[in-house]
């Protein structure tokens, strides 16, 4: 079984069955937790899934393996009184589940483009996985960090680029359009770490750290296509002040 096997297994009995005892068979005993809603440990995630209610529901869009990490991109039913759109990153060792962390944020039913927050292209294709991770993480530091937007066209595309975030519609207008918004609320764009790129195929997963009006984590993902980002999902969740456990969110 490999990694990508292992974590939707683990999910599926966890989420779905709602069977705490999925924890002893695939849990690390030393499992590290990241996540705002949860403490550390496998006992807190034994509580956590004991107590979920009769309706709850996990709807999965995408999954992405990159080595010993796994990214799941889908909407929870049940966690509050909307659906949360999520994303949930695992890391494996060992056939075991070993370190969590995750970013949720509300459904919004209208968006700017008329696309839903989770839908598009399900699964990573088999274009080149290097190139790909290379080519976003360099998207990454010249225009999310450094703030270069002069070279905003050399990575996303002017004929194509379809819009997830829920403020935003399609195409670089869309986001212009989305980003002159946010900052007449205060709320600039500004990403100062990129703590991980998971990357399959042609989906690049970004986990960052920075700010937009507060302290926030940026969760991107993106589709990379004939050299050029050609479509966007995300979830911006603040930084809480507080967590229960001592990992970080990072």
């Amino acid at each position: 079984m490999d990694n990508k096997e292992l974590v939707l297994k683990a999910a599926g009995e966890l989420f779905g069955d709602k069977d705490p005892s999925a924890v002893d068979r695939w849990v690390a005993p030393d499992y590290r937790q990241h996540s705002a809603l949860i403490g550390d440990g496998p006992e807190a995630l034994r509580e956590l899934v004991s107590n979920l209610p009769a309706g709850f529901r996990y709807e999965p869009a995408r999954v992405i393996a990159d080595g010993d990490l796994v990214a799941l991109h889908g909407v929870y039913h049940g966690f509050g009184p909307e659906p949360l759109v999520a994303f949930d990153l695992f890391r494996v060792a060992d056939g075991k589940l070993v370190e969590h962390w995750d970013a949720l944020t509300p459904v919004v039913r209208e968006t700017a483009s008329g696309r839903s927050q989770t839908d598009g292209q399900a699964h990573p294709s088999d274009a080149d996985t290097a190139f790909s991770r290379a080519f976003v993480a360099e998207f990454a530091q010249r225009v999310l960090q450094d703030a270069d937007y002069t070279v905003l066209t050399d990575y996303i595309s002017t004929t194509t680029y379809l819009q997830h975030n829920p403020e935003a519609a399609d195409g670089l207008t869309g986001f212009g359009a989305a980003a002159a918004k946010w900052a007449g609320q205060g709320k600039n764009l500004v990403y100062k770490t990129v703590h991980k790129v998971v990357a399959e195929g042609d989906l690049v997963l970004l986990q960052s750290e920075g700010e937009f009006g507060e302290p926030v984590a940026y969760w991107d993902l993106f589709r990379v296509a004939d050299g050029k980002i050609v479509e966007h999902w995300d979830v911006i969740t603040p930084v809480p002040a507080s967590l229960p456990h001592s990992n970080g969110l990072f």
